[in-house]
């Protein structure tokens, strides 16, 4: 066996023109389609659900969406705000409670001892 190269031949393509053997394209397979499934949670619509199914419209579905985040929110400052002024208002009666045992004598201790036990019921 001998390795020699094939003869050339000379073809016309469909087209008119000629070619050698040796220089024509291989045939092209079809491109593959690749079809891709992308699986994602689907974000939660509950308020649009419930909006929907009572039959209001986009606008209060919209409102739903926009203002839900809004309105949790404004209670976390609220009940944020709330927290701050519990705490500075035992900080303030802590205080007015010591300054009222060391500056006011037996009845002022009295009165503390009065103004703790309102407090603790």
């Amino acid at each position: 066996m001998t390795h020699l190269p094939e003869p050339v031949q000379v073809v016309q393509l469909p087209d008119g023109t000629y070619a050698y053997t040796r220089n024509l394209p291989a045939p092209q397979a079809p491109p593959q389609q690749i079809v891709q499934h992308i699986h994602q949670a689907p974000p939660d619509r509950t308020v649009q659900r419930i909006a929907l199914g009572s039959g209001v419209g986009a606008g209060a579905v919209a409102a739903g969406v926009y203002f839900g985040p809004l309105l949790v929110g404004v209670l976390t400052a609220i009940a944020a705000n709330l927290a701050f002024l519990a705490f500075l208002a035992a900080v303030l009666a802590w205080g007015v409670v010591t300054v009222v045992k060391s500056i006011g004598g037996t009845d002022g201790q009295a009165a503390a001892k009065s103004l703790s036990k309102s407090r603790r019921r």
